[in-house]
């Protein structure tokens, strides 16, 4: 790995407890699910954050609640830790897996359990791919809203731990607005059912508790989610600009009109010459930033909506403005932005995904500081948005061969994301903390409020079992990082350190 990430030194797992483990599982799964040799386990040693590997000791691979609630079990009568694993498409290093801890993959949780018509639900197990789940609720007419770019492999178990979001949460929310029960297993083996079926349930809502949660509270095994009607019309169009700051107002006269698009997404020019190069989608290359803007409802809705937005880009120096014809052409429009990220990649031997959120308001400004700290870095940046509700993902281009780089990207995307919490935003939309981001957690919350989640923390696993040393940093990691301020010289509820 590329830097000390854990507040603590790993003790690697003791080997008489690795074959002690590897026994106990071997009699609960079948040899095929219990990976212990290196070339099985390499896989595992990285999410899509592929700058932090680490190879676990043991990877369990289980298909039953059964099964992982003995393995739960299990681990925790050795006070042994585990991650949690989806499709590993993940972008903060939340799967990464720990020396001395288990991996525990969901991936043969692969089934759509049911789908309800009338209630318009579908249950599903959260080794589900979240494209799987529209297209099987196509046949219906109905399909799940949150859409995120990787939506073609990342599962909806992910999504839950990560609260993922998509091209689409504008309008429709991210996933813990589209999820209505979720029944996980909790690190003493017991199954627990979070939120329900009814419009309201009573008690704390430890349904979104559980979302962004990072596998740290409890492990997913099935999932309850709203499917949508497919909407009767949808448009898209392609406004590109002379200058970022243009399509950013743009942006804004739309959103300050009251129409809220199903989708607003934005890309400047480096992003724009990747994504047309590797997809060939009709983008304008010599255009200085572009957005794709949705619309969708009834027919009388759209076009009503088109109108209106087509005269407020014109109000705002458009150099090309596009409809797209058809449903082909639309979704190869939108082929390009879902692409935007291994687009990327053709441009650099690496590149780093950053994803903090802003006040629209400050677009500019944070874009010009970004433009100013990539001159005196010497790394470039292609700028990819959720520009609608001021999610960024400013992609660093870096080459890890060169001696130094990978920390001088890591010390940029820590500034960027520092950035964000100044002008008022936060550190992550949707792609989590993880490892990447708990320094800048510090910056984003006080003391205070770090010890509440570690109260929540010990409430689920008070052996700290779960995903430990994720998402949620030690007050002592925060007052070595230099952005936390330590009551009276010492450090409140040490108790809770071990976190």
């Amino acid at each position: 790995m590329s830097q000390a990430l854990f507040s603590e030194p790993q003790t690697p797992l003791d080997e008489s407890v690795r074959q002690q483990l590897i026994r106990e599982f071997e009699q609960l799964l079948p040899a095929e699910s219990v990976l212990k040799d290196d070339a099985d386990l390499l896989p595992y040693e990285s999410d899509g954050l592929a700058v932090y590997r680490q190879k676990p000791p043991i990877v369990v691979l289980p298909e039953t609640t059964e099964q992982v609630q003995r393995i739960l079990t299990i681990c925790n009568e050795h006070k042994v830790p585990v991650v949690a694993r989806g499709a590993g498409t993940g972008l903060s290093g939340g799967a990464l897996p720990l020396v001395n801890g288990i991996v525990l993959g969901m991936a043969k949780f692969n089934q759509i359990i049911d789908i309800d018509e009338q209630a318009r639900t579908a249950i599903v197990q959260p080794g589900v791919r979240n494209l799987a789940i529209s297209e099987a609720a196509s046949d219906y007419d109905l399909y799940y809203a949150p859409d995120p770019s990787s939506q073609i492999a990342c599962t909806i178990g992910g999504n839950v731990a990560e609260n993922s979001g998509g091209v689409h949460c504008l309008k429709y929310g991210l996933t813990v607005h589209n999820v209505l029960q979720v029944k996980a297993v909790t690190i003493d083996g017991e199954l627990i059912t979070f939120g329900g079926t009814a419009p309201d349930c009573p008690g704390y809502d430890l349904l979104g508790l559980l979302h962004g949660s990072e596998g740290m509270l409890a492990v997913t095994v099935e999932i309850t989610v709203k499917l949508l009607p497919k909407p009767t019309s949808t448009k898209l169009l392609m406004a590109a600009f002379d200058s970022v700051q243009k399509a950013g107002d743009a942006v804004a006269s739309i959103i300050g009109s009251g129409i809220i698009p199903a989708g607003l997404e934005m890309m400047d020019k480096p992003a724009i010459i990747a994504a047309e190069a590797f997809a060939k989608c009709g983008y304008p290359t010599d255009a200085e930033a572009l957005f794709l803007c949705e619309l969708d409802g009834s027919e009388e809705e759209v076009e009503a909506q088109l109108k209106s937005v087509e005269a407020l880009i014109k109000d705002n120096d458009v150099t090309t403005l596009h409809i797209a014809a058809d449903e082909t052409e639309r979704m190869l429009l939108w082929k390009g932005r879902k692409s935007a990220f291994p687009a990327v990649g053709r441009l650099s031997p690496d590149y780093y995904c950053i994803d903090g959120t802003i006040p629209r308001r400050h677009l500019s400004t944070v874009l010009q500081r970004m433009n100013e700290w990539s001159n005196d870095y010497g790394l470039r940046i292609a700028n990819v948005f959720h520009a609608g509700d001021g999610n960024l993902h400013p992609l660093i281009l870096f080459d890890a061969n060169i001696e130094g780089e990978l920390e001088r990207t890591e010390e940029l995307g820590g500034k960027i994301l520092e950035l964000c919490v100044e002008v008022g935003g936060t550190i992550t939309g949707e792609h989590g903390v993880g490892m990447e981001k708990i320094n800048q957690m510090c910056v984003q919350f006080g003391s205070d409020e770090i010890t509440q989640f570690h109260a929540v923390k010990n409430a689920f696993d008070p052996d700290a079992l779960l995903n430990p040393g994720k998402a949620i940093p030690t007050l002592n990691r925060c007052a070595e990082f230099g952005a936390l301020h330590v009551h009276h010289g010492e450090l409140p509820h040490p108790e809770l350190e071990r976190f």
